[in-house]
């Protein structure tokens, strides 16, 4: 009978997909099941470098921008220019966008910090986004995210409303104008 000697395997460089493959024997386990997607905050931490790093190299001729809020690079703030053309252009949006450690496995929550009258926007900032929950994909970013909330700005859903006065008042350009101003410039008072 040979002896073979039985080094650990390194792991660290492996694809993920080797990890699904392997079978324990079963034992009774007081842990919470895992996650499909096995939390590495390192790599994520990664991925969130290269997004800003794409950011700053893109973002700010588009109207958008973020950076991380501090020292924890899983809580950023972005800002959004009303785009070209709508009732928000020349008003800038600040928003709050916090990664999960399963990033980009789950989306962030992502919020308006800025006072924002809109269909699709509470009045607490959460925003009503087929991207931000059941139609997330792993292969979006902050840079989408972005993107998708300034065009949700000029073109929204009023189908589906979170704030049910402004879709109402939706069809109505020139006091939906009014309204967006006056909470706008309001919430700038309570800001500074």
């Amino acid at each position: 009978m040979e002896v073979r000697s039985n080094p650990t395997p390194d792991f660290s460089s492996a694809p993920q997909q080797q990890h699904r493959h392997h079978h324990a024997p079963s034992l009774p386990s007081k842990q919470p099941a895992a996650s499909p997607h096995p939390v590495d905050t390192t790599s994520v931490s990664q991925r969130l470098q290269k997004e800003l790093m794409s950011l700053m190299m893109s973002g700010g001729d588009l109207g958008v921008s973020a950076f991380p809020d501090g020292e924890s690079i899983f809580s950023w703030i972005g800002t959004i220019e009303g785009g070209k053309g709508t009732i928000y252009e020349g008003l800038s949006y600040k928003l709050s966008l916090r990664f999960p450690l399963d990033y980009p496995f789950k989306p962030p929550q992502v919020k308006f910090e800025t006072m924002c009258f809109h269909p699709n926007v509470d009045q607490f900032g959460n925003i009503c986004l087929d991207i931000l929950q059941d139609k997330w994909s792993s292969a979006y970013d902050c840079r989408t995210i972005l993107l998708s909330i300034q065009s949700l700005l000029g073109e929204p859903n009023p189908e589906s409303p979170l704030n049910s006065y402004a879709a109402a008042l939706w069809n109505n350009k020139e006091d939906y104008r009014r309204m967006v101003h006056k909470q706008y410039f309001a919430g700038e008072a309570v800001e500074s």
